[in-house]
């Protein structure tokens, strides 16, 4: 089996059938249709069910791998003398029940996220279910003049989490979808309570890191501004290089810096 795939923890065609059999039997239909969507994903394995339901499958492989990255960014954390603030889960079925309840919490406070239906296992696998949104795009997909419009949207959100005390804590282009001109949010990870005023300058540097390639460093800065004081920004500037370590970012982490410290005067 090739490696990529075996980390991944792809799910086998007898093994979604099993889940089929399962989602079928919950809401009381004869037989269901499974697609799998093609998604570079390394932490579940995301399907459509008969256009009505958005189900991720996360199996073994996928929890551990899960294990291994909270475990290099609390180091990556560690390296700047703070505490570490992500939490890792025991297994799949946490995983899968922790984003039903964040995906829950989101939407509580106001925000735009997919329905949530539930959570459960299916031998070693954990099975999230939430509403499908048709047609829609992730803000990785829009043309620069798309996420200019939507740079405010997205820091009234960010914002809006972290004044009822929640924080994304995985914050990129792939996990905010844009369906009806409108964002959703999707994909929050496990922050530890005690490490959340941290989690939220990682939040905000996150976001500055998914702008900036499509709107500039100083339009980015500038949008932030607009709902967090310098405090907060100078928190994110120090966020900036340890965010630019991932492989699922790519951005000007010295245009953004010397942004920040220009309007800090």
């Amino acid at each position: 089996m090739e490696f990529r795939r075996l980390v991944r923890g792809r799910v086998d065609r007898p093994q979604l059938e099993r889940i089929g059999r399962e989602i079928a039997s919950r809401y009381d239909r004869e037989r269901v249709h499974i697609s799998v969507l093609e998604a570079d994903n390394w932490l579940s394995t995301p399907c459509v069910v008969d256009e009505e339901w958005f189900v991720k499958v996360i199996s073994p492989q996928n929890a551990l791998v899960h294990a291994l990255f909270t475990g290099a960014r609390n180091l990556g954390v560690f390296s700047r003398g703070e505490e570490g603030f992500f939490d890792r889960f025991e297994g799949p079925l946490e995983m899968s029940q922790h984003e039903l309840e964040a995906t829950r919490l989101v939407r509580e406070i106001g925000l735009n996220a997919p329905k949530p239906v539930e959570a459960f296992g299916v031998d070693e696998f954990g099975v999230l279910v939430l509403e499908y949104l048709p047609d829609f795009r992730t803000l990785d997909d829009l043309a620069p003049e798309e996420v200019e419009t939507l740079a405010s949207d997205l820091f009234a959100a960010l914002a809006l989490m972290h004044d009822h005390g929640l924080a994304h804590g995985d914050l990129r282009g792939e996990n905010v979808l844009v369906h009806g001109g409108e964002l959703y949010f999707i994909d929050a990870t496990n922050v530890r309570e005690d490490g959340l005023s941290t989690a939220r300058a990682y939040d905000i540097a996150s976001a500055l890191a998914t702008l900036e390639p499509s709107i500039g460093g100083k339009r980015a800065v500038e949008t932030a501004a607009g709902f967090y004081g310098i405090e907060e920004l100078m928190a994110a500037r120090d966020f900036l290089d340890f965010v630019r370590l991932r492989p699922d970012h790519e951005f000007d982490a010295t245009g953004l810096k010397g942004e920040i410290e220009r309007r800090a005067g």
